[in-house]
């Protein structure tokens, strides 16, 4: 896809300086820039490389001023960042703006989907299935019966929503997650056997989660295992069956939730962070990477370690633990000392 700058100008309410018919048709760094190629400028320490960039376009503050001859055509906004971030999505938007439905594909004859609907080529959409409007659905989904999916929503290729699942409107689910897989619910008999425990539960997604690559969310063993408003998970993350998460928390790679954990909204968990089962964590709480968590925690707390400290006092005691050879030697001196 092609823009010109008067084109991204009118998207962006800005002012072109220079070629208003210069076209681009992909984007770059701005030392990276070369000819057909747009860039933008926000951090000043990036100043110099706008004099050599080769990028036929750059989105800038509207109080730069430059210094020296440019060879690329300007677009003044009123914040450079903020603009091509909502260039970024209206991208987006235009790249996705797919519809109809590709061969071979397989729909139940009970689902009912809405307007400007698309469908990848080799999906599967199950019985009873009730999609909303605007839904774009990538090759090579699985969809199970009964699952409901509101408006607006991206599910990427290779995809798996079991059966019973609710997808709220605006959500976006990644290559490769699974939603509603059975939760890891086994029972030990007097052989010391592992008998299953039915997973008879789903799992809720309300509006605007976005569920990052790889990602794995169990259904509930009763009930639901559910994610709230805003909840954003990153790629490769384990939630268990009967979790809870609250409105706009966010969880980075590699974390695992074991079951029935409930996480309060605006919450800040980082990579590779262990959470036990059947605790509570409070709103507004943050958890510093690879930490462990095996205890209920309070609103605000911030926490680091395994098992988790408060962060202040994880990082004194972290001092403590890299002299701790020279604090031992000490004592065995004072020891020594003493004896004599």
């Amino acid at each position: 896809m092609k823009f010109t700058a008067s084109q991204i100008a009118g998207i962006l309410e800005g002012e072109v300086q220079g070629n208003p018919e210069i076209s681009v048709h992909k984007l770059a760094k701005i030392e990276e820039g070369v000819e057909g190629s747009l860039t933008f400028l926000a951090n000043p320490k990036y100043t110099h490389y706008i004099y050599s960039t080769e990028a036929s376009i750059t989105i800038v503050n509207r109080d730069f001023k430059p210094e020296q001859q440019l060879n690329t055509t300007l677009i003044m906004v009123d914040d450079a960042y903020k603009s091509f971030s909502k260039l970024l999505e209206y991208y987006n938007q235009v790249k996705n703006n797919k519809t109809g439905i590709e061969e071979p594909a397989f729909l139940s004859d009970t689902v009912l989907y809405g307007s400007e609907f698309y469908l990848g080529a080799f999906s599967y959409i199950g019985n009873n299935v009730k999609i909303g409007n605007n839904v774009k659905i990538f090759p090579n989904v699985y969809i199970g019966d009964n699952v409901t999916i509101g408006d607006n929503v991206l599910i990427y290729s290779g995809a798996k929503i079991y059966s019973e699942s609710v997808v709220g409107k605006g959500c976006v689910i990644h290559s490769a997650v699974i939603i509603g897989a059975d939760g890891f619910g086994f029972a030990p008999n007097t052989n010391g056997e592992y008998i299953k425990v039915p997973q008879t539960g789903n799992v809720v997604l309300k509006e605007n989660v976005e569920i990052g690559a790889g990602t794995t969310i169990d259904r509930a063993t009763l009930g639901s295992t559910i994610l709230h408003r805003g909840v954003k998970l990153d790629n490769q993350i384990h939630i268990a069956h009967n979790v809870e998460i609250g409105e706009h928390t966010a969880i980075a790679a590699q974390t695992g939730i074991a079951g029935s954990t409930k996480i309060g909204k605006n919450c800040l968990i980082g990579g590779q962070v262990g959470i036990v089962g059947h605790i509570t964590i409070g709103d507004r709480v943050k958890i510093q990477a690879q930490s462990g968590i095996s205890r209920n925690v309070k609103d605000d707390e911030f926490l680091q370690g395994s098992p988790a400290l408060n962060y202040g006092d994880f990082n004194k005691s972290y001092v403590h633990f890299k002299n701790l050879t020279k604090i031992v030697g000490k004592i065995n001196d004072i020891e020594k000392n003493n004896g004599k």
